[in-house]
């Protein structure tokens, strides 16, 4: 761990990386404040030890520049001064600084203050990388609203893979392969991405999150990375608010250009998690529950809405669904009891349910 020591007195600065050297961090000097400033911006340290008196800027002036800055707010201050007063110590805390200490002082306690204040350091650091890597992962693909519960309280996500229950969700373009062979690839491009943007956007409403797009059919998770109790509900109403909007949307385009949207939704085990190359990784889930949400959806047509047992089970009390049968599911040995989702049963009793 690298400690700057910022004091005009050369035998303070001696004395203090003496003592600092031999419990093996690497420490560096500066002579007045603004000579520290400067060492910050270069040297980078995880720690810096401060005097307030000092020519040219004293150490109050340093710490609300440092503190003031993006770059160096997150370095711990200790200041080390002759400075008694009380009125001096808020100064210097108000300011930002983590610690006061006055001269003379004990080698032992400034020993223990900095031990201390570099594993705080490094607790912060390390919730801060967590922090991010939660960000970069999710904020393309659940709501701002997702990624900030989520920055709160980090822990409430593993990124590494376990198994868990979900709800998945497919959502498909019907008749995509032949509109794209009638339409300039320029178009073809902005008509599915308006098709999408619609998905997204209601697949976010319900808390779901965007797994990926695989051509023109899109995957979404329910359950992950937040828990939620009622997830199987909230996959089979974003397919069916989907395809209420999906009235008006068509409304927009030309009439060959209209698509009915097909859905599969499963529920069930599945492994969560990062998915890829250290450097490459994907949030997704794999496992069978996967594929059958992927199964069901390609054998709905006419933009049905497939679900499977396990799904209707859960949504029952809310959904009314007509039974299709037992289907026989490529890659699988059994069949898939499915249903066909028809409508809300009522609208109250769904919204107090998400609610709750």
């Amino acid at each position: 761990m690298k400690i700057l020591v910022v004091d005009d007195h050369a035998d303070n600065r001696r004395l203090i990386s003496d003592l600092l050297s031999m419990r093996g961090y690497t420490v560096t000097t500066a002579v007045d404040g603004q000579d520290g400033l400067n060492a910050v911006q270069t040297q980078q340290p995880d720690l810096i030890i401060l005097d307030v008196d000092m020519p040219r800027m004293d150490g109050f002036e340093v710490v609300k520049r440092l503190k003031a800055s993006e770059k160096t707010a997150q370095v711990p201050i200790l200041m080390l001064t002759a400075r008694i007063e009380v009125k001096d110590r808020v100064e210097g805390l108000q300011l930002g600084a983590e610690d006061y200490l006055t001269k003379p002082f004990n080698a032992r306690e400034l020993l223990a203050r900095v031990e201390a204040r570099l594993r705080a350091k490094s607790e912060t650091d390390e919730l801060r990388k967590q922090k991010e890597t939660i960000r970069m992962t999710f904020e393309r693909f659940v709501s701002p609203s997702v990624v900030e519960e989520l920055l709160r309280d980090p822990t409430q996500v593993k990124l590494g893979g376990k198994l868990q229950q979900i709800t998945v969700l497919f959502a498909d373009l019907e008749n995509f392969t032949s509109t794209s062979e009638q339409t300039e690839p320029e178009d073809l491009l902005r008509l599915l991405n308006r098709y999408h943007t619609l998905i997204v956007r209601i697949v976010q409403e319900f808390g779901g999150t965007v797994d990926k797009f695989i051509g023109d059919a899109v995957m979404a998770l329910y359950n992950t990375p937040l828990m939620q109790a009622d997830h199987a509900l909230r996959a089979v109403l974003t397919a069916l608010k989907i395809r209420e909007e999906l009235v008006k949307f068509h409304e927009q385009l030309d009439p060959a250009l209209r698509m009915k949207l097909n859905f599969g939704i499963h529920t069930g085990t599945a492994v969560v998690g990062n998915v890829g190359a250290q450097d490459v990784m994907d949030y997704t889930a794999v496992g069978d529950t996967v594929n059958i949400a992927a199964r069901l959806q390609q054998m709905a047509r006419g933009g049905a809405i497939y679900i499977s047992q396990a799904t209707f089970d859960a949504v029952n009390p809310f959904i009314e669904s007509e039974k299709v049968g037992d289907l026989n599911v490529k890659g699988r040995s059994g069949t898939v009891h499915t249903y066909n989702v028809l409508r809300k049963k009522d609208d109250r009793k769904v919204t107090a349910a998400i609610s709750s």
